[in-house]
């Protein structure tokens, strides 16, 4: 057996890479004073790209070689991160943008794809370190197994990063970021008026899609959350030098929400391909190891059934007092923007915006098996 490889976490930035600068330090180097009342949506946005394109280029040679599995995770991550920009400001960047989410989507798949069996063979490594010798030695065949299918995926995924498609869309991506927003300074393109009603928006969407999780929920509905929880992170990330402290405490409890949904779907992939491996009749697998898989099978059953249980607290972290807080600087922001520019303050905050009922998750059963899409 290998020794273990990095697994799923909470998209953590690797160290000195431009994916883990903080937004207002980039701002600072590019030139723009951070988050001044002059700085427009546009100027963010843009300035965001160029930090996402920088660290593209740092991380892709390493996915390509697959030495270490933390290089595609993080190129993985910032791929996620190009895609969240584009939707969060659609409206203020360039129109040569309008279609690039589209490749970003196909490069995510992609990626993903490789992403997931490495975490697959972490999580093996992981439950073998523990097992007597005699065990471990019937999880080789598995290893074996499930090491080919990623050396295939992982050629797949490099004729994909050098397809003209893809590199067609990081020049596109590289020539509109060089250039100026489409903002043109008007009150309605500042940061101070766009992003506080961006934050709130995706607040709403992810307490919306908390809601609808129940005791029949869907794999799909769980991963609708994870998504929607990015996509709030990512936009509060992107104005973290404009909200401050609130921000911070509450993207320390988006991560954990993350963690819980990441270890939740991850079981649930890994569980779905060793059924499929094993419902498979020319495997070729010896009985040792189809019994260790059955073993592993019920293992991540309950991960699955841990991470539901955890789900219910590691929300009520984020909509409680963290939240509060960030939506009081969040209407601040807007009331001193209007004020700046002598409109009429912001309209306060949707009550429902805190007042969220939790759904009973730690009831809800084990989902029929679908495929995922990332």
């Amino acid at each position: 057996m290998k020794g273990p490889v990095s697994a799923r976490q909470g998209e953590p930035a690797a160290a000195g890479s431009p994916v883990g600068m903080k937004p207002a330090a980039v701002l600072a180097r590019a030139g723009v004073s951070a988050f001044d009342l002059g700085t427009t949506a546009g100027d963010v946005a843009l300035v965001e790209l160029r930090r996402l394109l920088a660290a593209w280029h740092v991380h892709e040679p390493g996915a390509r070689l697959g030495h270490d599995p933390e290089a595609l995770h993080q190129l993985r991550v910032t791929a996620r991160r190009i895609d969240a920009t584009l939707a969060l400001f659609r409206q203020q960047l360039p129109l040569a943008l309008s279609h690039a989410r589209r490749t970003a989507k196909t490069v995510l798949r992609t990626l993903g794809a490789a992403r997931d069996l490495d975490v697959q063979l972490a999580q093996l490594a992981r439950y073998c370190a523990g097992l007597p010798e005699n065990e471990r030695t019937a999880a080789e065949p598995l290893d074996a197994r499930l090491e080919a299918e990623r050396v295939r995926v992982r050629a797949r995924m490099v004729r994909a990063l050098d397809s003209e498609p893809t590199r067609r869309w990081l020049g596109t991506l590289g020539l509109a970021s060089v250039q100026g927003s489409t903002g043109n300074g008007a009150f309605a393109d500042r940061a101070t008026v766009v992003m506080p009603e961006r934050v709130r928006s995706r607040f709403r969407k992810l307490r919306k899609s908390v809601r609808r999780l129940g005791p029949e929920s869907s794999m799909e509905d769980y991963h609708a959350v994870r998504r929607r929880a990015k996509q709030l992170r990512y936009a509060i990330e992107s104005g973290a030098g404009l909200f401050g402290k609130p921000a911070e405490e509450t993207l320390k409890a988006l991560r954990r929400l993350q963690d819980t949904l990441g270890a939740h779907q991850d079981a649930h992939m890994a569980r779905n391909r060793l059924a499929a491996l094993a419902a498979d009749p020319a495997n070729g697998l010896p009985p040792a190891t189809l019994f260790l898989m059955g073993r592993l099978a019920e293992h991540y059953a309950g991960t699955t059934a841990q991470a539901r249980k955890s789900l219910t607290r590691s929300w009520r972290k984020v909509r409680g007092k963290r939240w509060t807080a960030l939506r009081t600087r969040l209407v601040e922001l807007s009331d001193a923007a209007c004020k700046a520019h002598g409109g009429a303050p912001a309209q306060p905050a949707r009550a429902d915006e805190a007042a969220i009922t939790a759904t009973p998750l730690e009831h809800a059963p084990e989902p029929q098996a679908r495929p995922i899409k990332h």
